[in-house]
């Protein structure tokens, strides 16, 4: 007997949010490029000669774009895409660094369990990736810490959700956060013109995380952050003499008494925040800052809400 698919990346969807999600829409913003006739508007005119890919028949499709070799092979309507025609293509960019490990004691709840700052960003990113295939728009996949980890080429045919959420599935938070230097290198691999749509921490300098959402700028790019912090990363609310440990390679472990950092330890968290905030605003890009302890389908629906209220 054949063995079964496996089927285990599903659980990024629980019970729920597939309702949630069949009330909403993700629109591009700006003028976008991919490889399907749609809902965003393309920077480009005319028809391009340029193939993409198959996708099924749909009722409403042109019949002028049939394959007719695809169906006197399958008897099955297939219709042709191409470059200049897509709807919106995405890229989810998500930090599987080590400091992505931190699960607060107020983090919303999962399946009766709390989420780290990872788990919070999976389940976000699976249901984003969902909602925007559902709509046939093409989605891709980078995981990084130190470095890029899988690279998953945007795409919109329906196999493409196994493909994304079986490698969100399969990622663990590990590494160094080499933020901005990944970035870069992610601004160059994409073709331009696209969304992309990071899920980080942002534990690195300020300054060169900027300047790598420029590159994404320079390249067309319409840019959504969404900055995820574990509610007790924000507050600090500790008061009793600490351990803290460094979730990343070196694992350094140091005590303290957080009554006499806190100030300082706030401001900082402030200044880095207003930074990143800033250079978003500056950028006409989404900062979404988002803590683990609001339930994610909720952040998902505000975020939507607030992003159609802007068209």
């Amino acid at each position: 007997m054949a063995a079964l698919p496996d089927t285990s990346y599903m659980r990024l969807l629980p019970d729920g949010i597939a309702s949630t999600l069949a009330r909403l829409e993700l629109l591009a913003r700006a003028k976008k490029q991919g490889a399907m006739a749609g809902r965003h508007t393309s920077p480009n005119k005319g028809f391009s000669v340029v193939f993409a890919e198959h996708r099924q028949y749909m009722p409403g499709d042109d019949i002028r774009d049939l394959d007719w070799r695809v169906f006197a092979k399958s008897d099955r309507y297939y219709i042709k895409q191409y470059i200049e025609e897509t709807n919106l293509r995405a890229t989810i960019v998500l930090d599987c660094s080590g400091s992505m490990k931190y699960r607060g004691d107020q983090s919303a709840l999962v399946d009766g369990k709390k989420v780290s700052k990872f788990e919070y960003a999976q389940y976000l990113a699976a249901a984003l990736a969902y909602l925007m295939i559902k709509q046939q728009d093409a989605v891709g996949l980078v995981t990084f810490d130190d470095a890029i980890r899988s690279y998953i080429k945007a795409a919109s045919r329906p196999s493409q959700v196994r493909l994304v959420l079986g490698e969100l599935d399969k990622a663990e938070p590990g590494k160094d956060t080499r933020l901005a230097m990944t970035l870069h290198e992610v601004a160059e691999r994409i073709p331009s013109r696209g969304l992309v749509i990071i899920f980080s921490d942002c534990f690195e300098s300020a300054a060169q995380i900027v300047e790598s959402f420029h590159h994404f700028k320079f390249r067309n790019h319409e840019l959504v952050l969404f900055h995820i912090m574990a509610e007790e990363e924000l507050t600090f609310p500790f008061s009793a003499s600490q351990e803290f440990k460094d979730l990343e390679s070196s694992g350094q472990r140091i005590k303290v008494d957080p009554r006499t950092i806190r100030a300082a330890y706030l401001q900082k968290v402030k200044e880095h925040v207003n930074l990143i905030d800033r250079a978003c605003g500056q950028m006409q890009a989404d900062y979404v800052p988002l803590t683990t302890k609001t339930p994610y389908a909720q952040a998902l629906a505000d975020f939507i809400a607030r992003r159609s209220r802007k068209r």
